[in-house]
């Protein structure tokens, strides 16, 4: 059982069991962020545009509105050689730097930004390579939220970096705490060295959004231990909580005392892939940096591997730059406003359906695309417990769930992993299944 541990199941191996018939046709995957092979459709503007990039032959097809084939036409201008198969530039394609940068100053109410800070990539990994130091230097450490992203731990651990696991309040909605933040630094300090701290928010698997109060917290608690702040800030448009709002690090930062907004170095990131968008197989993000060392930047520049294709960038361009009103495409792409509703709604049946089961509690999501109940097992399961229920839920109901240990959850408590960013029957079977199960395991334990 304890090899189980981060192990995933692939889910069509158990349609493969050696013939074994199984209650159910179809396996459903909701343990990770992938829309599109959940059942969302892809933004009909977005494929169009891009379908004339990659085929610009599609320029003369009047059937594609001409607001299509203009935005097209400007894309592929910005291109090397008018194509998307020249390599681009080191840092990006600039005009999808320079609309990143716009991008920012919207959301943010006019705070600046530049160009020279933005970097397009195909994920934050990069920085995680940076912040390794050689085989004879103390090992390098970064305080990592738990739970944390799933995909999270692995990447630190082949970087060579320690994580240094802080905890968040689960009976404050997964709330980030102070004190917890100077144990997590205290026991790390003399053993490894703490060079950055990495924050998700909204938060990843938990739904947490950060209050203005809770960012400038974080932040003057970076500034006085000298930490680099990594920043994932990918869920900013699937926030849904009654009375909250995204606000973003760099506009809070910006808005404190030069003690602050001038020397806290900060970076931050958004991605193609976990926007209510969904394009997880474009591979294109941005990060900005804020107050970083010009050697650092150069660096990053430098690091070719690490570019993102450039169809992915471009993609990227036209999340951050959508129609507006009054262009012929305008109408199709409020497709988005209904995903975003259906991801509220989701979120919020899936939590009263999960907290009315017995054994499993879970905090609302306020925010993101996760739900992470928790299961209170009787001892006959606790060893791996949520280990085994995800398999078990997949072996005997075609469901496949994300294993709280993934995300690196406390030791004594087993939560499981459930993305609601899914068409709404879709949601209503996966719940289906989950109760005749966890029903079904209440029988064996009275």
């Amino acid at each position: 059982r304890k090899s189980m541990r981060g192990i995933r199941v692939s889910p069509q191996s158990v349609l493969q069991s050696l013939g074994v018939p199984k209650p159910f046709k179809q396996v459903i995957d909701v343990s990770s962020g992938d829309p599109h092979k959940s059942g969302l459709k892809p933004m009909s503007f977005l494929r169009q545009v891009l379908a004339v990039c990659v085929y610009p032959e599609l320029l003369n097809n009047e059937g594609l509105s001409l607001d299509v084939r203009l935005r097209a036409q400007r894309l592929l201008e910005a291109c090397d050689g008018g194509s998307v198969g020249s390599y681009g530039q080191s840092s990006g394609v600039p005009h999808v730097k320079q609309s990143i940068v716009e991008f920012i100053s919207r959301r943010d109410a006019g705070v600046s930004s530049n160009t020279e800070h933005i970097f397009i990539s195909p994920g934050s990994q990069i920085i995680v390579i940076l912040l390794a130091r050689g085989e004879e230097e103390t090992q390098s450490a970064v305080l990592t939220p738990m739970p944390c992203p799933h995909t999270l731990p692995m990447l630190v651990e082949e970087a060579g970096v320690k994580l240094v696991p802080y905890h968040l309040i689960e009976e404050q909605g997964w709330a980030v705490d102070l004190d917890e933040l100077h144990r997590a630094l205290k026991a790390a300090r003399g053993r490894y060295e703490p060079r950055a701290m990495y924050i998700s928010n909204p938060g990843n698997p938990t739904g947490h959004v950060q209050d203005r109060k809770s960012i400038e917290e974080v932040i003057q608690f970076a500034a006085a231990e000298r930490l680099l702040l990594l920043v994932d800030e990918v869920y900013q448009d699937s926030v849904y909580g009654p009375d909250k709002e995204f606000i973003s690090y760099k506009k809070v930062l910006s808005e404190m005392n030069s003690e602050y907004s001038e020397t806290v170095e900060l970076i931050s990131f958004h991605s193609l892939s976990s926007t209510c968008m969904g394009e997880c197989g474009l591979r294109a993000g941005y990060m900005e940096m804020v107050n970083m060392d010009p050697e650092v930047k150069h660096t990053v520049y430098n690091m070719r591997s690490a570019h993102a294709p450039v169809t992915g960038q471009l993609a990227l361009e036209l999340m951050i730059n959508p129609p507006t009103p009054g262009e012929p495409s305008y109408d199709k792409y409020t497709q988005i406003l209904l995903i975003q509703a259906t991801l509220s709604q989701n979120a919020r049946r899936a939590w009263q359906f999960l907290n009315d089961l017995p054994w499993m509690s879970c905090q609302p999501a306020m925010g993101g695309i996760y739900l992470y109940p928790r299961l209170h097992l009787p001892s006959e399961l606790i060893e791996q417990a949520d280990v085994l229920y995800c398999q078990k839920l997949l072996e005997e109901e075609g469901v496949c769930l994300g294993a709280g240990s993934e995300n690196g959850q406390d030791d004594q408590r087993y939560h499981v992993r459930l993305c609601v960013l899914a068409p709404p029957a879709t949601v209503e079977e996966v719940l289906a299944r989950l109760r005749t199960f966890h029903l079904r395991l209440l029988d064996r334990f009275p």
